[in-house]
């Protein structure tokens, strides 16, 4: 009789586990809100933990809200996140966009062997491979040559087909005139 209050105990925490497991990992969706309608994008933090923590707490603060797509190139990626330039109801400069991070230190690279691949979320840097800060970009295609030379920091779950509205850019790098926005950005799912 003992044994089989044991063994029901142990069902219970584990079934209580697998819940605590569930909510945590509800945590790290990331909800942006794009003219076209809602992309939900998954976080990796077993992939690259100290990005998902900077993504997530820039998105607390509100500071990725109005920051526009800056750089957009057709079957290749979509670029975002300058919140220090790119925020389109504060602070935006075209000749800056895409120059600028946050308030927050830059990160060492956290390479990992996850492809890029349509719906991937990398982030951007520099020449530096330990420059990324709050840029972020969205692969409109597989990407083979960035693996292994970008942080790959999560999914698109659903929505690519709003992502694939985004404006894109004219120029030779991608640069947009009057982009797109993330209108609001969010954690969890919506």
């Amino acid at each position: 009789m003992k044994l089989f209050h044991l063994a029901f105990a142990g069902v219970l925490y584990l079934v209580s586990f697998a819940g605590d497991a569930f909510a945590q990992a509800a945590d790290h969706y990331v909800t942006i809100q794009l003219k076209s309608g809602p992309v939900v994008i998954q976080l990796m933090p077993d992939v690259a933990p100290k990005h998902v923590a900077q993504i997530e707490a820039l998105v607390k603060k509100g500071e990725y809200d109005n920051v526009a797509f800056h750089r957009v190139i057709p079957g290749f990626m979509a670029q975002t996140g300058d919140v220090k330039y790119g925020n389109m109801e504060k602070n935006f400069d075209a000749s800056l966009a895409g120059t600028g991070g946050s308030d927050l230190p830059d990160l060492p690279a956290e390479f990992s062997k996850t492809p890029f691949v349509r719906g991937t979320v990398g982030m951007a840097r520099a020449q530096d491979p330990n420059s990324a800060n709050s840029q972020f970009f969205i692969m409109f295609a597989d990407g083979s040559f960035l693996n292994g030379q970008y942080t790959v920091v999560g999914k698109v779950v659903s929505g690519m087909e709003n992502v694939d509205k985004i404006k894109k850019g004219e120029g030779q790098n991608g640069e947009v005139s009057n982009p797109d926005r993330m209108i609001k950005v969010t954690l969890g799912k919506k």
